[in-house]
């Protein structure tokens, strides 16, 4: 595996699925930034066709639909028809996951901690989901909400570093040096 943070907030994006389990995908990819995201799913429920809203499309997609897309997304489906569509948007040369396939996955979702744009991710490979979230959630007691807040007082300090004409290298030790300073990793 090599770990990727991809914009979603440029690429077009497919979800489908069902219940729960594409309900949580849902609030992922949203949370993700998924701007192009288009939604489908067989018999939503409440809380899936709320949350989708005009993104939901239909049922099922369209080959032409798999054909667009960037990445998809399967959630919640039975193995036959998981293997199915992976296999049309494999054909059509796109990214797969399929939400707990390991088989069927071009790549795998990592548990993810985020704050503001601070995103610690942890992933076992796809050997265990239930580690991951654990793991994750140990580390949100590490990671408070003010770390958002703490990334973007760093971001504004390195945005001043760099206008100043200071080189990378030296930028990497001041960040060092500022973070101890603030005391944020004692």
């Amino acid at each position: 595996m090599f770990p990727i943070l991809i914009d979603l907030g440029s690429l077009k994006v497919v979800l489908v699925g069902e219940g729960e389990v594409a309900e949580k995908r849902l609030a992922a990819l949203d949370a993700a930034g998924a701007a192009h995201l288009e939604v489908y799913s067989q018999a939503p429920t409440a809380a899936l066709a709320k949350q989708a809203g005009k993104r939901l499309k239909g049922a099922r997609p369209a080959a032409e639909a798999l054909q667009e897309a960037h990445i998809v997304f399967l959630a919640g489906l039975d193995d036959r028809e998981s293997a199915a569509l992976a296999g049309k948007a494999r054909a059509a040369g796109r990214l797969v996951n399929t939400e707990d396939v390991k088989p069927l996955c071009d790549f795998h979702v990592p548990s993810i901690l985020r704050r503001g744009d601070l995103t610690i991710s942890v992933s076992t490979g796809g050997k265990s989901p239930g580690l991951a979230r654990r793991l994750r959630r140990h580390l949100e007691g590490l990671f408070g909400p003010e770390w958002a807040g703490r990334l973007d007082e760093l971001g504004r300090q390195r945005k001043a570093w760099r206008a100043e004409g200071i080189e990378i290298a030296e930028i990497g030790r001041r960040v060092d040096a500022y973070i101890e300073e603030k005391g944020w990793l004692s």
